[in-house]
């Protein structure tokens, strides 16, 4: 029994000592792209609950592409909705590659993850839990090689 409680005790303060090296993250979230692909009518919906309105942040998108995906770019329509109903509409570009075709994402095999901010040194003007959708603004009706897409929201120190 006990040689079973050691290094479950062993794991959870490495997962805590992991998660706490991250002090800017605030929030973030992936959300799996269901097979066959993104559908150009589908959402993502990411809700971000923001305590601290004297704080600026940045916001980031995150993208996990299969190296099969047939772009070189990511074109993104997000809306941003705060607290009491006010709505931001955006169109916003990823780089997934770069002109010769090499993948700028990290990851090893098939599978590659891109971080990119979307906008840098925000404020949030109100407390609340703010709504963030993210649609695929290609012009394909089923995009393929897309696995996941995140939003992280980060403090700036």
């Amino acid at each position: 029994m006990v040689k079973m409680v050691i290094p479950f005790f062993v794991a959870a303060i490495m997962l805590v000592f992991i998660s706490s090296c991250d002090s800017t993250r605030v929030y973030e979230e992936y959300h799996s792209i269901p097979e066959p692909g993104w559908h150009k009518d589908s959402v993502s919906v990411f809700e971000v609950l923001i305590t601290d309105t004297l704080q600026n942040h940045n916001l980031l998108v995150n993208v996990r592409n299969s190296i099969s995906y047939k772009y070189s770019n990511l074109w993104l329509f997000i809306e941003i909705e705060q607290p009491g109903g006010t709505f931001a509409n955006d169109t916003f570009e990823l780089s997934l590659a770069d002109p010769m075709g090499k993948w700028l994402g990290e990851g090893f095999g098939g599978l590659k993850t891109r971080q990119v901010v979307y906008r840098r040194n925000v404020y949030f003007p109100r407390r609340g839990t703010y709504r963030i959708q993210i649609r695929q603004g290609m012009r394909e009706e089923i995009l393929e090689g897309i696995n996941d897409i995140g939003f992280r929201v980060e403090k700036i120190h």
